[in-house]
């Protein structure tokens, strides 16, 4: 038993020189992990709330619109934009406004609400669908070339077929007619392939009835 006593006493010994080499580090190690732990559960607390919070504004944005209320529309994307602009909330609210004042005629205003949400994208599909809105104000007020550059980058995938047609609007507008046709018949082979995909349904048919009387429109090329 002595044997076993002096050899645990060494163990001791042993122990005791050890922790008080590293045992400032060990302490630090499991402190700071405890802290990460405590930390990454905060984030996904405040990300949550921040969430249901912007979640709750939006719906006032959301209804406000549905009742033509461009002035409390504008107000809620406002404390959107300042409080949870990090969220996809705000861009989504934005959209919402630049369409108010799209409709409303305003469309320098309009501009620079789709320019915010092309600057601070949350995700790509709301930024290619702020690009798309974008190209169309800018063809209304016949600024072709600016239009044409919203288009220039490759969007997701949905997007493609708009994005096409809305090229050929462009260039129908300048007189390019046989860019134009290419870009219709673009448009409607991605439409195609996106239907092959997802399957046929009304909308997307009578959206590819649209584009293709567009084509046809233009007449077929010149010899």
């Amino acid at each position: 038993m002595a044997v076993y006593d002096l050899e645990e006493q060494e163990q001791l010994d042993e122990l005791k020189t050890w922790w008080k080499q590293y045992g400032n580090l060990v302490t630090g190690v499991v402190v700071v992990a405890a802290i990460g732990v405590v930390g990454w559960q905060g984030w996904n607390w405040w990300q949550g709330d921040q969430g249901a919070q912007a979640a709750a504004v939006y719906a006032v944005v959301e209804r406000a619109a549905g009742e033509h209320d461009a002035k409390k529309a504008r107000e809620a994307t406002s404390e959107l934009i300042d409080k949870f602009s990090g969220t996809a909330y705000a861009g989504m609210a934005v959209l919402v406004s630049a369409r108010l004042y799209v409709e409303a005629g305003d469309l320098k205003t309009a501009k620079l609400h789709l320019g915010w949400v092309v600057d601070h994208p949350r995700d790509d599909e709301t930024r290619d669908l702020a690009r798309l809105r974008l190209a169309a104000v800018l063809l209304e007020e016949k600024a072709y070339d600016e239009a044409l550059k919203q288009l220039a980058n490759e969007p997701a995938g949905p997007f493609m077929p708009r994005y096409t047609e809305l090229k050929g609007d462009i260039l129908v507008a300048q007189g390019k007619q046989d860019e134009a046709r290419t870009a219709y018949q673009q448009a409607l082979s991605k439409l195609d392939e996106t239907q092959k995909s997802a399957g046929a349904d009304q909308s997307r048919s009578q959206y590819r009835d649209l584009v293709q009387v567009k084509l046809e429109a233009i007449g077929s090329p010149r010899p």
